[in-house]
């Protein structure tokens, strides 16, 4: 599994996230479960953006969170913008138990009181300093120094939060892959979103086959700038390349190819025989058990 950040600053958690993952697969545990359960540390952990870390959006108050878990079964279960819950991969996992794939807005937070998740509202101290240095950032007029897609655009134009007017107002995913003892493969994906946001912004976490995929041949999370993940459907384009034979270590860095270095991108993946980590900068650490 893998996260934003430097490697001294998150390696602790992501090693306690993986050391459990690996001791329910110990156990024979399936790798659905195994990827939840990392995802759900990593989320608690208040550093990532995701969970209890998530980013606030423009406005200074809203969180908006997208989860999803997939495994080589068929099994699917995303949540996309789901509000005050503390760990949003635990109710894209409950997902899977229903008729549905996916779960959006106010329906997958009714969705989570109906299974029992506690309404959960918490601003990590990592996520205000996030916002503050981006707040200074819009009024400066350097937004898109934050996020290059913004580059262009007008802030103020396109504001779209009815609790709070623009003038009053003033980023990093979790993932993890894992095989069972069974031979099927898992990912667990979450996000708090990408700062700067506007109020309902989609990621790649919650789209199947950009930010996540898992099938016969291995899984795949991926992190970075989402808008341009979602175009290059980069966790499908690479699965794609390693189904057609191509080692996973050579696969990952011709996903990574597909992004100018100015775009961040990070991706991890697992298959039978190897797995892989990639990024165009350093933005991403990641924790590996293997049984030996």
């Amino acid at each position: 599994h893998g996260g934003a950040g430097s490697p001294s600053q998150f390696s602790d958690r992501c090693e306690k996230a993986c050391k459990t993952a690996f001791q329910l697969l110990e156990k024979g545990g399936n790798s659905l479960d195994a990827v939840t359960e990392a995802a759900r540390i990593l989320e608690d952990d208040g550093r990532f953006n995701a969970g209890s870390g998530s980013v606030l959006r423009l406005d200074g108050k809203t969180i908006e969170m997208d989860a999803s878990v997939m495994d080589s079964k068929g099994n699917i279960g995303i949540v996309i913008a789901i509000r005050n819950v503390k760990n949003p991969i635990l109710v894209a996992r409950s997902v899977t138990n229903t008729p549905h794939i996916a779960l959006s807005g106010e329906g997958a937070t009714a969705f989570a009181r109906k299974k029992g998740f506690k309404p959960f509202y918490n601003v990590s101290k990592y996520a205000l300093e996030r916002y503050k240095r981006l707040k200074q950032l819009i009024k400066e007029g350097k937004l898109s120094k934050e996020s290059p897609i913004w580059k262009g655009y007008d802030v103020e134009s396109l504001w779209n939060f009815d609790n709070i007017s623009y003038e009053e107002a003033f980023c990093d995913t979790i993932g993890a892959v894992a095989i069972d003892k069974k031979g099927v493969f898992a990912v667990a994906n979450s996000t708090g979103g990408f700062s700067p946001m506007l109020l309902g912004r989609v990621g790649d976490s919650g789209m199947i086959g950009c930010g996540f995929y898992a099938g016969p041949s291995g899984a795949i999370a991926t992190t970075g700038a989402g808008e341009e993940i979602i175009r290059r459907m980069f966790a499908k384009c690479v699965y794609d390349i390693i189904s057609a034979g191509e080692d996973v270590r050579k696969a990952c860095k011709k996903g990574i190819e597909m992004f100018p270095p100015e775009i961040k991108a990070g991706i991890i993946a697992i298959t039978r025989t190897d797995f892989s980590v990639e990024a165009n900068t350093e933005m991403a650490h990641y924790a590996l058990v293997k049984e030996r």
